[in-house]
C-alpha cells in the first residue's frame, strides 16, 4: 500500500496519527510505504517520531528516508526531518536512502527510500518516493530512479506519490520499464487527491516484470485521516 499521510493531519484539520495507524491496521496490507512523514519535525506534529510510533503501534519493521533535515533548535540531540517511510511485515535486510536535492534551498526536498525485503527466501526490492511538483526536477527525479532499477536482479515494487497525471511523458518512460498495477488490473479511474472527492491520480505503486498485480483498489473508508487516499494493490511473483 502507498499512503501519503500529510504528517498526520487530516481534512478537518486536526493530527491524529493514531487515526493513520487505524487505516493501515484495516487495509491488512503487508507492505507499506508513506509519504509526508514527520520525524521530530515541528510543532505541528507534536515533535513525535511518526514512523517510529506507527511502526511500534502497528509491529512492522520500519525504515526512513529523509527529504528534509534541520538542525533541532532545542538539544541539538535529534534532526528535524521530514521524507518517506516503509513498513514492513518481513525483514527489512539492507536500505538507503538517496537524496534528489539538485537545488539547494529553492523548492521542498525529496529523495528515494530503497530498501531490500526478504520474504521466504526471496528478496525484493521496494522504492519508496514523493516527486517534484517541478517538471524539469520530476524529470530528473525519475531518470534517477529508472537507473536504480539495473542494479537489482531481484522484483522490484516502486511507490509514492508522483505528482503526475497517467500518460504523461515520465508515466510513459516509467511505463516502458515497470508496471502501472491500477492500469493493469485497477477498476475505475483510481484517483486519489484530493481524498474528499479526488479529481486526480497521483499515487502509484509499479511493479517490475517478474510480478504481477492481481487486484488494486483506492481504500476510501477513513477518507478523512489525509488530504490523499491510500491505493493498496494485491502482487504475486510469477518469476
Amino acid at each position: 500500500m502507498t499512503f501519503n499521510i500529510h504528517h498526520g493531519k487530516g481534512i478537518d484539520n486536526q493530527v491524529d496519527l493514531q487515526r493513520i495507524a487505524q487505516v493501515i491496521k484495516d487495509s491488512d496490507a503487508d507492505i507499506i510505504g508513506l509519504n509526508e512523514v514527520d520525524k521530530h519535525f515541528s510543532k505541528r506534529s507534536h515533535y513525535k517520531n511518526q514512523i517510529g510510533w506507527l511502526a511500534k503501534q502497528l509491529n512492522f519493521e520500519h525504515t526512513f528516508s529523509p527529504s528534509l533535515s534541520l538542525k533541532s533548535k532545542n538539544s541539538g540531540n535529534f534532526m528535524r526531518q521530514y521524507g518517506n517511510a516503509l513498513l514492513s511485515r518481513y525483514p527489512i535486510v539492507t536500505k538507503k536512502s538517496h537524496s534528489f536535492n539538485y537545488i539547494t534551498g529553492l523548492v521542498e526536498g525529496r529523495s528515494l527510500l530503497d530498501a531490500t525485503i526478504q520474504i521466504n527466501e526471496q528478496l525484493y526490492q521496494i522504492m519508496v518516493t514523493h516527486l517534484s511538483l517541478s517538471p524539469y526536477l520530476h524529470r530528473k527525479q525519475t531518470e534517477y530512479i529508472l537507473n536504480q532499477l539495473h542494479k537489482y536482479p531481484h522484483p522490484t515494487i516502486i511507490m509514492g506519490d508522483w505528482n503526475m497525471k497517467p500518460g504523461s511523458r515520465q508515466w510513459r518512460k516509467l511505463t516502458e520499464k515497470v508496471q502501472d498495477t491500477w492500469q493493469t488490473v485497477g477498476i475505475g479511474t483510481g484517483q486519489t487527491y484530493p481524498s474528499i472527492r479526488p479529481r486526480a491520480r497521483l499515487d502509484y505503486i509499479f511493479v517490475s516484470p517478474e510480478l504481477q498485480a492481481v487486484k488494486a483498489e483506492v481504500i476510501i473508508k477513513s477518507a478523512k485521516a489525509s488530504d490523499h487516499l491510500p491505493l493498496k494493490v494485491t502482487i504475486t511473483c510469477h518469476k
